[in-house]
């Protein structure tokens, strides 16, 4: 459906916010009285992290809700009966958006005006614990193994934190809170490969540079400026999403102001000499707020000569070796070290989007 075809946008949660309590509660509350439930708008979504815009509106986009019922024996009980009542009864519009989802196989759906029953809503039903385990391929209603953590991708994580409860009467919320970050050695040993990364490439940009390679020169530092942003949404507390909100979730870090132009810099640098010399600045200015996390004795955030070359590098493995010291759980201990999480090591679509892949790749923490 084209943009002049729709209202004024809105933001997704919002408007997913007022169809639950203006279309979706009142329906339960007369046709499911007494039903204990909460309902959220979690899981996939630009809206869901507050990313969307109005362009954001030509698929898997409206008014949706997930409803989540106590347990399977509930789900059994009320699940398909929910999806039925508001596909018979829930309103055509809601705030002028339609309710009705077109063809919501593609891509979640499109939103399509319609005046005949039974709609396809946005609403779908749902336990706390098939939900995290589906999306997250773990039952976060209980205590998460350590090694577990490693195998959920970042970005998956972030949509159920930044999503929204609109009602909450079996517990999602804590639910939502065990998920909020990662146990603290979990946290230290993803933090500590993110500096091994930067420690395995930080003399390229001179070296390349040195050979005339000012395109491969500028390859590696972009892939340096990621690995350091991926360093400060740990030391901030924040998942990274992926790679199409990657800058606009690192701008709103609070550390993002001051870092991006600085990045900036290294991105729009003409040649080698002036690239390493803005990335140098960064090391320093992270490296800096690593020291305020106070997880290790102080680390004197400085650029000295790679061996006898004339690149200047952090030697990111002071970080890296300090953080992993830090670290108290036998549990991470025994994992190979400087390997992190799947979204550390891997990068395809495909795997970060299927957890069974994920999961079989973390399989290397057996070995």
């Amino acid at each position: 459906m084209g943009d002049d075809a729709l209202p004024p946008f809105v933001p997704g949660l919002d408007l997913s916010e007022r169809f639950f309590h203006a279309a979706v509660e009142p329906l339960l509350a007369t046709h499911f009285p007494g039903l204990h439930y909460a309902a959220a708008r979690l899981g996939r979504g630009s809206d869901v992290m507050g990313f969307d815009t109005a362009q954001s509106r030509d698929h898997h986009w409206g008014p949706k809700t997930t409803i989540f019922v106590a347990d399977d024996a509930a789900l059994a009980q009320y699940g398909d009966a929910i999806v039925a009542t508001l596909a018979n009864e829930l309103p055509f519009t809601v705030d002028g958006y339609p309710t009705h989802f077109d063809q919501p196989s593609v891509d979640g759906g499109f939103l399509a005006y319609t005046e005949r029953r039974p709609i396809t809503h946005g609403v779908d039903v749902t336990t706390p614990a098939r939900f995290t385990l589906e999306y997250l391929g773990v039952d976060a209603t209980r205590d998460i193994d350590e090694r577990a953590w490693l195998a959920i991708p970042s970005q998956r994580l972030r949509t159920v934190r930044a999503g929204r409860v609109f009602r909450d009467d079996v517990g999602l919320r804590a639910v939502r809170e065990r998920l909020r970050w990662y146990p603290r050695d979990v946290w230290l040993y993803r933090l500590a490969n993110q500096w091994r990364r930067i420690d395995q490439e930080e003399p390229w940009v001179g070296r390349c540079g040195d050979v005339g390679d000012e395109l491969g020169s500028r390859v590696v530092a972009t892939r340096l400026v990621v690995e350091l942003m991926r360093v400060c949404f740990l030391m901030e507390g924040e998942y990274w999403p992926y790679f199409k909100w990657f800058g606009t979730a690192f701008s709103r870090l609070p550390c993002g102001p001051s870092l991006s132009p600085i990045l900036q810099v290294v991105l729009d640098a003409p040649e080698w000499r002036s690239r390493e010399l803005a990335l140098g600045r960064a090391y320093v200015s992270v490296g800096e707020l690593h020291n305020a996390l106070g997880v290790t004795a102080h680390i004197e955030p400085r650029l000295a000569p790679f061996f006898e070359r004339p690149y200047q590098v952090p030697h990111a493995m002071r970080f890296a070796e300090a953080i992993y010291a830090a670290i108290d759980s036998p549990t991470v201990r025994a994992l190979p070290p400087y390997v992190g999480g799947v979204d550390q090591f891997a990068d395809s679509t495909d795997v970060l989007d299927d957890l069974p892949k994920a999961n079989a790749l973390t399989r290397i923490f057996d070995s």
